[in-house]
């Protein structure tokens, strides 16, 4: 289960790794929380979404449709309201209703039914920062984080399903500077100039505490899939910016796998690990 805030996350954050373990035969589902619907056009040849937030929350689950399919998985919505990204100094206060208000066991609920339902054996979501400070992403953190330590004790969520133990809990790191700066240095050394200079800057004012890897996971066979899924988000994704500014040859060459974060583990399992089901396949608890 891969726990995320907004359709697109789920393709931009270890999309590659989902699609691996889906064509393995893994049950994969992406929960989503929220519908995206006050996310920004940001793709500049998309045009414009007419009918305000209804329209983009329709325009958004045709995209997330299209993704799920590239991607081999099932998808569910948890059925919050996207908070938007509040800009400005001071910071405007966040639309009444939306997903980071939403006090925590209420948000936290439907996704403890949905873990009890499903019965996930590892979740995948964000480190405590978000992976950056958008208050969904916070937030997001705060519910599968909720909803792990929750599902399986039986006094808690009363009535929301038979209780269920997840078995590990990692922190996608899709976004880390390492990543992006060996990613930089390489494009460099081959082309002279890369685009991701700036941003790296920029990432690095944000003072986003790097966490460490424990995990990383060897699926660059599914880069071809994790793209289409990216294309599929076509009101965010520009097929020529940011998420494709790397030549995918120098990416094969220099970082073929995406990085996780073992939070909690209720297994044994040794440190690195390449699969996110070290220490739970070949055992009683796998079945």
């Amino acid at each position: 289960m891969a726990v995320h805030a907004h359709p697109d996350d789920e393709s931009s954050k270890g999309a590659a790794t989902t699609a691996m373990y889906a064509a393995q035969g893994v049950d994969v589902l992406v929960v989503t929380c929220t519908g995206g619907e006050r996310g920004d056009v940001l793709n500049t040849k998309y045009g414009e979404v007419a009918g305000g937030v209804e329209g983009m929350r329709a325009v958004r689950r045709e995209e997330m449709a299209a993704a799920a399919a590239a991607l081999g998985i099932r998808q569910h919505w948890l059925g919050f309201v996207d908070s938007g990204l509040p800009e400005g100094d001071p910071l405007p206060p966040l639309p009444e209703g939306c997903f980071a208000l939403v006090p925590l066991e209420e948000a936290s609920a439907p996704l403890v039914e949905l873990m009890r339902e499903f019965r996930p054996h590892v979740v995948t979501t964000y480190d405590p920062t978000g992976g950056y400070p958008h208050p969904d992403h916070v937030m997001c953190h705060r519910v599968a984080f909720e909803a792990f330590a929750a599902a399986g004790d039986p006094d808690r969520y009363v009535g929301r399903g038979e209780p269920w133990a997840p078995l590990k809990l990692y922190y996608n790191h899709s976004f880390s500077l390492a990543r992006f700066r060996t990613l930089h240095d390489a494009i460099v050394a081959a082309h002279g100039e890369s685009p991701f200079g700036d941003w790296i800057d920029s990432r690095g004012a944000m003072e986003i505490p790097e966490r460490p890897v424990t995990t990383r996971i060897p699926c660059s066979e599914f880069f071809a899939a994790r793209d289409d899924a990216l294309r599929a988000h076509a009101t965010q994704i520009d097929p020529d910016g940011f998420f494709f500014a790397v030549p995918r040859d120098v990416e094969l060459e220099v970082w073929r796998t995406e990085e996780y974060e073992l939070a909690e583990s209720r297994v044994p399992t040794t440190l690195p690990e390449d699969d996110l089901f070290a220490g739970v396949r070949g055992t009683e608890l796998a079945r």
